[in-house]
């Protein structure tokens, strides 16, 4: 009786696993996002992030995106990319730019996991401003604006808006933002 007992709560525990995944999963770029896959995996195909992909590869970060993490992405769209001044994108994507490229793509990057709950509670804690360490060393201001808003703050005191939340990734998760951050 006790293993027949174990197996059934086991098919039930999987059974919810399984249902929580699925649930998960999003659409980005017109193309669903498996919580199972990495950040590479799930950006290559997201349609609103081939500039974006470019120049991680460009970068030479594929290998790092891929790596266990946990990472919390700030992924651009290609909209955003267009907004910068012109000839921006093309200068960066020189090779004789890739360390000011990495830069860039890694001020996008913080360590750790942290989903809009996560971001929500430490913007609370700081009464109203979150400012958090990017890989590349300088820092993001997150601030809510709304209930189910958040806000971020670049370097230059710009301000994006994230219009996708919570992206999970097998190594992370992915925030869609509309305008590429800077130091």
């Amino acid at each position: 009786m006790f293993k027949n007992t174990f197996f059934a709560s086991m098919a039930v525990a999987a059974l919810f696993v399984s249902s929580h995944t699925a649930a998960q999963t999003v659409q980005v770029g017109g193309e669903a996002m498996y919580p199972a896959k990495n950040i590479v995996q799930n950006a290559v195909n997201s349609k609103d992030h081939t500039t974006l992909v470019a120049a991680v590869k460009a970068g030479g970060l594929v290998e790092t995106l891929q790596s266990a993490g946990p990472f919390t992405v700030f992924a651009p769209v290609n909209n955003a990319f267009e907004d910068l001044p012109a000839g921006t994108v093309e200068t960066l994507l020189k090779p004789e730019n890739k360390a000011q490229l990495v830069g860039v793509l890694t001020y996008h990057v913080i360590p750790g996991k942290m989903d809009f709950d996560a971001l929500a509670k430490a913007i609370a804690a700081g009464k109203g401003k979150a400012t958090l360490k990017t890989v590349q060393g300088a820092e993001l201001t997150f601030m809510m604006n709304g209930k189910r808003n958040i806000t971020v703050k670049d370097g230059k005191g710009q301000i994006a808006n994230i219009s996708t939340y919570d992206v999970y990734q097998s190594n992370g998760v992915i925030h869609v933002i509309d305008r590429v951050l800077l130091p």
